[in-house]
């Protein structure tokens, strides 16, 4: 439990720590897959 527990504090630092480089990757993704089914209507 306690293993758990610190494993969960260091996703907690390493979150605040990228947190601006998760977003820019999430709003990547999201842009390629939207790209693609756009591309896939026409």
């Amino acid at each position: 439990m306690q293993t758990l527990q610190h494993s969960y504090q260091g996703l907690s630092l390493v979150l605040t720590l990228n947190w601006d480089r998760l977003i820019n990757l999430v709003t990547l993704v999201i842009a390629l897959l939207t790209g693609a089914y756009v591309g896939s209507l026409f």
